[in-house]
């Protein structure tokens, strides 16, 4: 049974972490697999949107403990330092990467380096029985899949510093709360809500939301003039496609759209 599950429904592109019985934990080869469908996903015109999401009981419990164990027997620092930056950090630059939106269906436990991965998705819908926690600090680690670079964005230095030097768990209301989570949705209804919502964003002009996630992302990083100096560039070209002219005469006529891409 393969580890990591892929498929495309209604435009929503779904990968599903596959080792139940593992919690999901991650092998290096998963992560290979992982990046890889985001770059697919990413490139595939028939993708509008992606949803993330694990098998079972948990979304992600991190790295599985038996490679890291090995891992430890076996690397120098700077072999430990090149998988990560080399492999696992392959989902963090592939999702940056990706100007679609893209929602992590938190379905139960995700825990360090799990936890990351959720983090690094656009939005984060929540299970009620879900959990968060960055627990590196519990093995003596620190947070080694961009967590000190998500969490602080998110949710503010104090908190990102309360987070990650405890590693206690977090519910799923306290998640939606400090505005970790999106949407907080009964156990059962999380997959089928997460689906109904990605499917509705992918009913929208793929040109202007991969646009509105690249110009939202640029003006976190710019000041007010150029990020309104970047919009009026955006809007100038995004209102010349034919996107655009088909969305605006659906509008009126009170109908859906067929989107072309172009």
């Amino acid at each position: 049974m393969a580890d990591l599950l892929y498929r495309v429904e209604n435009a929503v592109a779904t990968i599903q972490l596959n080792r139940p019985g593992h919690k999901n934990a991650f092998t290096l080869e998963m992560i290979d697999a992982w990046a890889e469908r985001l770059e697919q996903a990413g490139r595939d015109p028939g993708v509008h949107a992606i949803v993330t999401t694990g098998s079972g009981d948990s979304f992600c419990a991190g790295v599985d403990l038996d490679v890291m164990a090995a891992l430890q027997r076996s690397r120098s620092a700077l072999q430990w330092k090149q998988v990560l930056w080399e492999r696992v950090h392959k989902v963090a630059f592939a999702l940056e990467r990706i100007d679609k939106p893209v929602i992590a269906a938190v379905n139960g436990v995700a825990v360090g380096a799990g936890m990351d991965m959720a983090l690094m998705c656009d939005m984060r819908f929540m299970a009620r029985s879900a959990s968060f926690s960055e627990g590196y600090v519990r093995v003596g680690a620190v947070p080694g899949d961009g967590a000190c670079h998500y969490l602080p964005r998110l949710v503010g230095r104090a908190k990102a510093l309360e987070l990650l030097l405890t590693g206690d768990f977090i519910g799923a209301d306290e998640v939606l709360r400090i505005g970790l989570a999106n949407r907080v949705h009964d156990d059962a209804q999380l997959l089928a809500q997460t689906q109904a919502f990605a499917e509705r964003l992918a009913a929208n002009s793929p040109i202007a939301m991969r646009t509105i996630k690249r110009a939202v992302d640029q003006c976190l990083r710019s000041d007010l003039r150029t990020s309104l100096d970047l919009i009026s560039s955006h809007m100038g070209v995004v209102l010349t496609t034919d996107d655009a002219a088909e969305a605006l005469a659906a509008f009126k006529d009170r109908r859906q759209p067929t989107f072309t891409g172009a």
